[in-house]
């Protein structure tokens, strides 16, 4: 069984930082890509950050320099810096087999195991 386990979120005022943290367990796949998306009930779904076996890394054009992603074998790190009001959201760590994904790394749909989510607030 693939558990797929998100921590780090919380609540912080406007210019402040988060680092989300992301374990997954029970993956017999060598390689595998992960990333982190956040939904709302306005944007719904959306595709943060993601990386490969490799640590090649992708963004979000609007949230890189802002937002960095990190791996260190079965865990992956989105640090979070300058949170504004619009980043408010739920965050998922998600995770397929699979090597590079630099040309599908935003579609949700390909992603086969998902955390259960974890509540980021940022407050003006």
């Amino acid at each position: 069984e693939v558990n797929v386990v998100e921590s780090g979120g919380g609540a912080v005022q406007s210019g402040g930082s988060l680092r989300l943290s992301c374990v997954v367990s029970g993956i017999s796949d060598r390689m595998y890509v992960m990333a982190w998306f956040r939904q709302t009930p306005e944007k719904g779904r959306e595709a943060v950050a993601g990386v490969d076996h490799l640590g090649s890394t992708h963004y979000d054009g609007a949230l890189k320099g802002r937002f960095t992603i990190s791996r260190d074998k079965n865990t992956v790190y989105l640090q979070m810096n300058d949170l504004e009001p619009e980043d408010t959201a739920m965050y998922y760590c998600a995770t397929t087999p699979g090597k590079v994904f630099a040309d599908w790394w935003t579609r949700s749909e390909l992603y086969m195991y998902w955390g259960q989510g974890i509540q980021v607030t940022v407050s003006s």
